[in-house]
């Protein structure tokens, strides 16, 4: 709070305070009072008003910088009331009863759109566990009837039920901690079933699959780990490079309190200006847009399961050679964010 300002504000007040002041003194003159009293006069006049406006201005100001302050410090700005003591002056007693109304009106917005958000995220849930019966439905004739589909007819319906997947998981993971059940589990059967699932597409593109020391327990929710892994394979599959045969390896290094999962391919790699940002949501970069429409979601889902199951996920690359994403499990039985 500025005292100028303070000041600019009390302006009025002040020029009333030296009209009457003038007024007093004039009439003290011609009455003839004694110089001596003139003098005490003046000063006691001017003693009271300069007192008035410096205890007005210490009282407000300390009320004031202790608001801002608490503004600044607080991440949700709107419970600075909460750490506020009720102001001894009416102009703050206004302004905090504004602040309490419009904080009231704030918090019941926020629940209302909470609310809503909550129903249509049910109801996006509840709809893809029945979208995705006739799109299995769908690949299940096609895989008995292949002669009648041709190629790109089954790559369209994987790819609807991978957007679909992808979908469902993105809403979850905003409140994933209903979801996941973290228990040990074991590695090679998650990355088998990933695998499994990925087969018609790592037979079609003839890539080479390099797996090696995976038996490891780990603790994770093995439904969300085959959702991240399913995205790193995913994105080994469509980035590949059509110069070299391609592969995929897979390997797990141990530490002494943690494990990592090591997942490399020689395709055509990441831009080192893009690197920094793969995770980022809806983040496509330069070959996402070149190579294939991508919705740039796939790694940033990832990414927010991993930080809530406890787990670290990195990605190194160089451009048109190799991208490996390392993923690390602490060892303990117990959740652990791994540092």
């Amino acid at each position: 709070m500025k005292f100028y300002k303070f000041l600019k504000d009390k302006l009025y007040f002040i020029l009333s305070f030296l009209f009457v002041y003038l007024l007093i003194i004039l009439m003290l003159i011609a009455i003839q009072v004694d110089g001596f009293i003139l003098i005490m006069t003046s000063f006691l006049l001017l003693c009271f008003i300069l007192f008035s406006l410096l205890f007005e201005y210490f009282k407000k100001q300390s009320f004031y910088t202790n608001l801002l302050s608490n503004i600044e410090s607080l991440d949700q700005a709107y419970l600075v009331l909460e750490t506020m003591e009720d102001p001894n002056f009416y102009d703050g007693e206004l302004l905090y009863q504004a602040l309490y109304e419009i904080n009231k009106s704030m918090k019941e917005m926020v629940k209302e759109l909470e609310t809503q958000l909550d129903d249509f995220k049910e109801y996006i849930e509840m709809w893809i566990h029945e979208v995705k019966v006739p799109i299995s439905s769908l690949m299940l004739i096609a895989h008995n009837h292949k002669n009648q589909f041709d190629k790109k007819t089954m790559i369209q319906f994987k790819r609807i039920e991978d957007y679909v997947e992808q979908v469902l998981y993105y809403v979850r993971s905003e409140n994933a901690e209903k979801d996941y059940l973290i228990r040990e589990v074991s590695l090679s059967k998650v990355i088998s079933n990933v695998l499994l699932k990925n087969q018609n597409d790592l037979l079609e593109n003839k890539i080479d699959l390099k797996v090696q020391d995976i038996d490891y327990k780990v603790y994770t929710d093995s439904k969300w780990l085959e959702f991240i892994l399913n995205q790193i394979v995913n994105n080994s599959i469509k980035y590949q490079s059509k110069k070299n045969l391609s592969y995929i390896k897979m390997k797990v290094q141990e530490e002494n309190d943690h494990l990592t999962l090591i997942i490399e391919d020689n395709g055509i790699g990441i831009p080192s200006s893009d690197l920094p940002k793969v995770f980022l949501k809806s983040f496509t970069g330069h070959n996402g847009r070149i190579m294939t429409k991508s919705t740039g979601m796939g790694l940033f889902i990832a990414k927010n399961l991993c930080q809530k199951l406890g787990h670290k996920i990195e990605i190194e690359s160089g451009e048109k050679e190799y991208t490996k994403v390392y993923i690390t499990f602490s060892k303990h039985y117990f959740y652990e964010v791994v540092k």
